[in-house]
């Protein structure tokens, strides 16, 4: 590890499958899910060998759905050391949701994820960063059922997401009299734009040494833990391929055979934690 790497910062993974994600939704039907062959628990083992290999822990946000079929799997990722988190259940996009229909599902995912790991589940992530400026009103509802952690405001520009005006660090928000820690997927601001270097598609898009170079930097200059996330089938080159549009299909599956040689570099690069843990050696005096 970096002697420079001495702030402890959030490693993050959503836990869903290669046909959840928010750019199938127009080509994977929600009722078709279980058709498709699980490749989730094989690919979230690999991902916890890697960790504990680096001696790294994480939060994974678990989607309900994967959670009621493989309760098995929620309960190995908490054995193991790591904190569990909600991503929903159905990986619906906040905005296309009524505040009741989000409700609904957020208890119907927490509800699942705490009876497999028999405590509270207090960190969640939306899916797609879907918490946008017209999908607010979700930070209350997430304080009403009990959530203390939210990391699901991007502050960037994007077609699907983000509010690029957004804080860029882990700060605390006053809702209702309340409080709501907010850990955003992290960003470099260069020539007053913030650019992406969280992971994802970030990740496999630019080189590792690039991602390295601009997460350091916001340990050393901005004196802040980033944060980083990945999605299981990310390590998956042999997952099956679904017909998608050209864009769909580059987003998803550019340079997927090289994630786990880069990931496990990185990993030896920092000190990475559960994002509750990583936000308590933020500067947020909230």
């Amino acid at each position: 590890m970096s002697a420079s790497a001495t702030k402890q910062n959030a490693l993050t993974v959503d836990v869903e499958d290669y046909y959840h994600v928010s750019a199938f939704d127009k080509y994977v039907s929600r009722n078709e899910w279980d058709q498709y062959p699980s490749r989730v628990v094989a690919n979230t083992r690999r991902l916890l060998e890697l960790f504990e290999q680096h001696h790294a822990h994480a939060t994974f946000f678990v989607l309900g759905w994967v959670g009621e079929r493989y309760p098995g799997l929620v309960r190995e990722i908490q054995a193991a050391g790591h904190e569990i988190g909600c991503h929903s259940y159905w990986h619906q996009l906040v905005y296309q949701q009524t505040p009741e229909e989000f409700r609904e599902d957020l208890r119907r995912a927490r509800d699942i994820l705490q009876g497999a790991i028999g405590g509270p589940v207090k960190a969640y992530r939306a899916p797609s960063w879907s918490i946008v400026e017209q999908s607010k009103w979700a930070l209350e509802i997430l304080v009403d059922e009990g959530f203390s952690y939210d990391s699901s405001i991007f502050p960037i520009y994007h077609d699907r997401y983000g509010m690029p005006h957004a804080n860029r660090f882990p700060h605390t928000l006053e809702i209702g009299g309340r409080r709501l820690r907010e850990f955003p997927p992290s960003v470099l601001r260069l020539v007053g734009v913030n650019f992406p270097v969280c992971g994802g598609g970030y990740f496999r898009l630019y080189p590792a040494s690039w991602t390295a170079y601009c997460l350091r930097r916001i340990n050393q200059r901005a004196l802040q833990p980033f944060l980083f996330y990945l999605h299981p089938w990310e390590l998956d080159p042999d997952q099956p391929r679904i017909a998608v549009d050209w864009r769909t299909k580059w987003r998803h599956y550019l340079n997927i055979s090289e994630t786990e040689k880069k990931l496990h570099w990185l990993l030896g690069q920092f000190h990475f934690d559960c994002m509750s843990k990583a936000f308590e050696s933020s500067n947020d005096d909230g």
